[in-house]
């Protein structure tokens, strides 16, 4: 299992397969846009030892405490506009999401030392099922359950780095290549 705290980033390379464990926070658009426009992180939340998940999990009540039905990844590139500032301004090491992100996000990730991790679109459970503890919650009332930052303690969370820490994209490499060979086949 790859411990998240201690992770190398830098030594990360693309298409590789991670099994993490420890620490990971949910933040979608309205907690980007907070942290983006000035805010603060709570309290005893560190990004440098921890990973940042756009996920908007379905989560209930469990005793006092919650637990995690639906974790799925949501749609990254709605974080583009602030998750280079977000990596800058707090030392963000792991992005885990769907579906890529952009150039300003990329040159980040290069310049700063993180990595975008693809976790799984439609594993919604077999995520959930990775959560070992709901840890807490931040900005429940400010922004509702499905945009509030939660705290996860995870094991054997799945994901593959499609974004390097030296400005490489699977997602880049795909369209190269979907284009070379749609020119090929057009004849061009």
């Amino acid at each position: 299992m790859d411990d998240i705290a201690t992770l190398d980033v830098r030594s990360l390379r693309l298409g590789q397969t991670l099994s993490l464990c420890g620490l990971v926070h949910t933040g979608r658009d309205r907690f980007h846009k907070y942290l983006h426009d000035g805010g603060a992180l709570p309290p005893g939340v560190d990004l440098r030892t921890s990973a940042l998940y756009h996920c908007g999990p379905v989560m209930v009540r469990a005793g006092e405490g919650w637990r995690m039905v639906a974790g799925g990844p949501t749609t990254s590139s709605r974080e583009e506009p602030y998750e280079a500032e977000v990596i800058a301004r707090f030392g963000l090491r792991l992005i885990i999401g769907k579906g890529g992100m952009g150039a300003k996000t990329l040159a980040a990730c290069r310049e700063h030392g993180c990595v975008y991790l693809q976790a799984v679109g439609g594993a919604a459970t077999l995520i959930a099922n990775a959560v070992e503890q709901v840890e807490g919650v931040d900005f429940l009332e400010a922004f509702g359950a499905a945009e509030a930052m939660w705290h996860l303690r995870v094991r054997e969370f799945p994901v593959t780095v499609a974004m390097d820490a030296h400005g490489n994209s699977l997602y880049d490499e795909v369209a190269t290549h979907s284009q070379a060979r749609l020119r090929s086949l057009l004849g061009q």
